[in-house]
């Protein structure tokens, strides 16, 4: 009994929605006390589930030294999506992985003591994600955040 910890119920919800590529878009996170639930929808579509845990990130951050070399601008090696469902589509998994990473990494740099996995399902309209498209949803992810 004393390995359960209290945690406030309901999970906290936050919500935004928006358009991408004038496409009706809606951006979602639900707090659990274990994992960060995010998901993206576009016209109801919820095709694709990623994950990228973020546990180990932080014993790698704590206890890495700090350096000056060029190798400190490469991603962390712990951020690394895995495709849950949905990625039989290259395009579409490459760019769901590359969502995945970066939502990651926000959360990350926002709070270096985040330790939950982050799972995020994505039902994108289009397979393909242009500049503009990619920091539109992102941006709308960092709403919820």
């Amino acid at each position: 009994m004393d390995s359960v910890a209290a945690t406030g119920y309901p999970a906290t919800t936050k919500r935004a929605a928006g358009f991408v590529k004038d496409v009706p878009t809606v951006a979602m996170t639900v707090g659990f006390a274990d994992k960060i639930l995010i998901t993206i929808t576009q016209d109801g579509r919820l095709a694709q589930w990623f994950h990228v845990p973020l546990d180990s990130a932080n014993r790698v951050i704590a206890g890495a030294p700090e350096t000056d070399d060029d190798d400190s601008l490469l991603p962390l090696t712990h951020l690394t999506p895995t495709t849950l469902l949905g990625g039989t589509v290259p395009e579409r998994e490459a760019a769901g992985q590359l969502l995945a990473v970066q939502i990651a990494s926000i959360i990350t740099t926002r709070n270096k003591d985040e330790g939950r996995m982050i799972v995020c399902g994505l039902g994108l309209k289009s397979a393909e994600l242009d500049q503009s498209s990619y920091l539109e949803l992102v941006e709308l992810v960092g709403k919820c955040l």
